[in-house]
């Protein structure tokens, strides 16, 4: 039996291609239940926006393609085909590899982001629950986790924000030092201020506004975030109460202007106030950056810092990728050993099994013994097989070992040889 792993992601398919081969969590269990009934001992299948994979425990006569039948079983002929160009397939160390990097965000499309792990222990979660997690893959996938979080625990990379939404934030936190207590007001009902509006909260911000030109809009996006919608001509006098403003309204020209802000700072005794202006065209005039205690940002200045920590993230990952290739090669060790033990246990119980009928069939010749003599006997017959049983049992485990660095099947050859030169497995 071995590990194989076929699927697509954001990097080998675009969309219109992934979501042909998206499943639902309703379909999974369907879908585990078919690859078994094709021969595949396990399985796991994670389906997300930017992946859809299954990893398998198939037996080591069928071809791992088999999983790609698998994928594509549903689809008619012709869109099979359009899929089958953007599919991978990988097997034994190769599908270790990569579900380990999948597990600690190392293949995701931002690199670091911590969701993919979450969504890998659902998929893992369903695969038990449908009894198609078996002795393979659970010391894989669970393997997976820990390299996971030991990426987390020994390198930085998902310390840096790389989101503009969340470099917001970074920034919030540079200014203010905490956001506890804070208070946020966003300006217009857009995706990304909802996004920024958001991270704010879960970090410490105590109250949000929300105002938009059509108020139905400002109350729906201010229940939410169990916030207050406020009318969108009455926002200017409410800005001195305000310590954070997210602005991303469609409006044509600047609807917020250095000298509206000036009076808000004034009003405010000039306690600091954070503005994120992240519509295009901007809402906010840059002049207000000249304003002493008022700290304005567009989406440019947002953009280069997420960029500037991708960077950073990126080359975090080298250290991560390097555990992984530690990691690797030590899961590899572990099922090799595993695989080796089976044979040197055979070999020890017919090694036994010998000793014990060769003392069965001299001991009329050795006539009545003493206790002593006995122990004697059983010392030296035991140390006998001991010594035979030392030089295959070490070489299985010495070739074992080498095909973690080579790949090579030499374990395999030994293995065999041994089975047949003790007949191991024979009745």
């Amino acid at each position: 039996m071995r590990l194989a792993l076929a699927g697509l992601n954001h990097r080998t398919a675009p969309v219109h291609i992934r979501e042909r081969l998206a499943f639902s969590t309703e379909d999974v269990p369907a879908a585990l239940q078919q690859l078994q009934s094709q021969g595949v001992r396990e399985a796991i299948i994670l389906s997300t926006c930017n992946r859809v994979e299954v990893a398998a425990a198939v037996d080591d006569a069928s071809p791992a393609s088999t999983l790609i039948d698998g994928l594509l079983y549903g689809q008619d002929q012709a869109t099979a085909e359009s899929i089958r160009p953007h599919l991978y397939l990988f097997e034994d160390a190769e599908a270790i590899r990569h579900l380990f990097r999948v597990a600690a965000s190392l293949d995701s499309m931002i690199v670091g982001e911590p969701q993919i792990l979450g969504q890998l222990k659902q998929a893992y979660a369903q695969a038990r629950e449908s009894g198609a997690i078996g002795s393979l893959l659970e010391p894989v996938l669970t393997r997976a986790f820990t390299v996971a979080k030991r990426i987390r625990t020994e390198t930085e990379i998902g310390q840096s924000a790389v989101s503009v939404s969340y470099a917001a934030v970074e920034l919030a936190r540079e200014i203010f030092g905490s956001l506890n207590r804070k208070r946020v007001l966003i300006i217009g009902a857009g995706k990304m201020s909802e996004s920024a509006g958001r991270h704010m909260l879960r970090n410490g911000s105590a109250e949000l506004f929300v105002t938009n030109r059509t108020q139905e809009r400002a109350e729906e996006m201010a229940v939410l975030f169990r916030g207050l919608a406020i009318p969108y001509d009455s926002f200017p006098a409410r800005l001195p109460e305000i310590d954070i403003v997210i602005a991303s309204s469609a409006a044509p020209g600047y609807i917020l202007t250095r000298e509206m802000m000036r009076r808000a700072l004034e009003a405010r005794r000039n306690q600091p106030m954070f503005l994120i202006d992240i519509a295009v065209p901007r809402n906010i005039e840059p002049d207000v950056n000249k304003l002493e205690h008022a700290f304005l940002y567009d989406m440019d200045d947002l953009q280069k810092l997420a960029s500037r920590n991708m960077q950073r993230r990126l080359g975090v990952a080298e250290q991560a990728e390097a555990i992984v290739t530690e990691e690797v090669l030590r899961l590899q060790a572990r099922l090799r050993a595993r695989e080796v033990a089976p044979a040197i246990v055979g070999l020890q119980e017919q090694l036994e099994a010998v000793r014990r009928d060769m003392l069965d069939r001299f001991r009329p010749r050795l006539g009545e013994l003493t206790a002593e003599q006995e122990q004697a006997v059983d010392a030296l017959t035991r140390g006998i097989i001991n010594k035979i049983a030392h030089g295959p049992i070490s070489e299985m485990r010495r070739q074992a070992a080498e095909q973690m660095a080579d790949d090579s099947r030499g374990s395999d050859l030994v293995m065999s040889a041994v089975r047949r030169m003790f007949r191991l497995g024979e009745r």
